[in-house]
């Protein structure tokens, strides 16, 4: 059975820094595309990072130089480092495989395996 689940989120404030954790079990991260999606209230689903097949690495132009994804395979855990935190950056964040490549709509709609989300808030 596939699981995700993510860690690390919380409340900080802007200019801070959180290292966002997805463990992943049932399926091998070698053969996986992964995405970091997230949803404020009231929007859309946003893909935040996406790495491909071959370990091309997509951000979101709103987190391009903030942010890098990272994966370990020996352990089975996909990361996102998040620096310079805005409060626009406030939304929950899920890590997600088979969920495609692209924003819109509610993130736990969309196609593939997700796991239940982790919280980031960012005071100003």
């Amino acid at each position: 059975e596939v699981h995700l689940v993510e860690s690390g989120g919380g409340s900080v404030q802007a200019g801070g820094s959180l290292l966002l954790s997805c463990a992943v079990s049932g399926f091998t991260l070698d053969d996986s595309e992964m995405g970091w999606y997230r949803q404020a209230p009231g929007a859309e689903c946003e893909l935040v990072a996406f790495i491909s097949f071959v370990r091309d690495t997509y951000y979101a132009d709103s987190v391009k130089g903030r942010f890098t994804a990272s994966q370990d395979n020996a352990k089975n855990t996909v990361y996102l480092q998040l620096t310079s935190l805005k409060p626009a950056d406030t939304a929950v964040y899920y890590c997600a495989t088979g969920a495609g490549f692209g924003s819109g709509g509610y993130c736990l709609s969309r196609g593939g395996s997700w796991g239940p989300g982790t919280q980031v808030t960012v005071s100003s």
